[in-house]
C-alpha cells in the first residue's frame, strides 16, 4: 500500500512536501529520500523528537496542524498525510482557506469523508462539505485501503484522495451554504429568505443538495445579507 501510495503521488527531487501527522515515519522516509525539501507537523512531542533525530533534514512543526498557519508556507508546496479521522472534516476547511498556496493534496481519509468530498448534485452524500472544497478544487478518489493496511487495523474503511486546486476558484458565501444545508429537508424559499433566486436563475422549490458548486457561487452574489 505505501508503494501504491508513492506512486499515485510521485515525489519528484524538485517538490517541496509538509506531511501531515507523521507518526513513525512510516511515509516520511520514502517521501525524505525522493523529494528536495520536506516538512512534517507532528502535534506529539516524542514522535516529533523521534523524526528529528533520524531524518536530520526534515524540518518538524511541533504544532496542532488545525492550529498551523499554512500561509506561511511557499507557493507550489505539496501536502500529503494520513488525516486523524476525528478532526478530518475542520481540518480539510482550515487548508482550504490557503488552496492558492498549494500545488496539490493527497490525503488518507475516512471512505466516507471521501464519499462526501467527491459527491454530485442530488446524491446522499452531497453536502455543505462537497461544495465548500469543489468550489476550490478537482478531487479525485484515487483508491481504497483496507483495515488490514494499518496496526491496529481501525474500524472504518479508508480511501485516498488527491485534490487540486482549481485555476479559478468560485467564491461562495460559507454562512449561506451552511444554512442551506442546515436545512436540507426544507425547500430554499425557506431556507434561504433573504436570496433573490430570481436574480440567481435558480428555482426556489429546490433543496440544497440540488444545486451545483457554481449555483451557490450565484445564489452567494445575490444574497442581501
Amino acid at each position: 500500500m505505501l508503494e501504491k501510495i508513492l506512486r499515485a503521488v510521485a515525489p519528484q527531487k524538485s517538490d517541496h512536501f509538509v506531511e501531515i501527522g507523521p507518526g513513525e515515519g512510516v511515509l516520511t522516509a520514502p517521501l525524505v529520500a525522493a523529494a528536495g525539501r520536506v516538512e512534517a507537523i507532528e502535534v506529539d512531542r516524542d514522535l516529533a523528537a523521534r523524526l528529528e533525530h533520524e531524518y536530520p533534514s526534515l524540518a518538524v512543526h511541533r504544532a496542532d496542524a488545525l492550529e498551523f498557519d499554512f500561509a506561511r508556507l511557499p507557493p507550489g508546496v505539496r501536502i500529503i498525510g494520513n488525516l486523524p479521522y476525528n478532526i478530518s472534516t475542520p481540518l480539510l476547511f482550515h487548508i482550504a482557506r490557503h488552496a492558492e498556496r498549494i500545488r496539490d493534496l493527497h490525503f488518507m481519509l475516512q471512505l466516507e469523508v471521501v464519499k462526501r468530498m467527491v459527491a454530485l448534485p442530488s446524491t446522499a452524500a452531497y453536502g455543505r462539505l462537497s461544495v465548500s472544497l469543489q468550489t476550490r478544487f478537482r478531487m479525485k478518489k484515487l483508491f481504497n485501503v483496507s483495515r488490514g493496511a494499518f496496526r491496529p487495523p481501525p474500524k472504518v474503511e479508508s480511501a485516498m484522495v488527491r485534490l487540486e486546486p482549481l485555476s479559478t476558484p468560485l467564491r461562495v458565501d460559507e454562512d449561506l451554504v451552511r444554512r442551506a444545508f442546515s436545512a436540507r429537508r426544507k425547500t430554499l424559499r425557506n431556507a434561504l429568505p433573504e436570496v433573490d433566486f430570481a436574480a440567481a436563475g435558480i428555482d426556489p422549490g429546490l433543496r440544497a443538495e440540488n444545486l451545483s458548486p457554481a449555483d451557490y457561487a450565484r445564489l452567494s452574489m445575490n444574497s442581501i445579507l
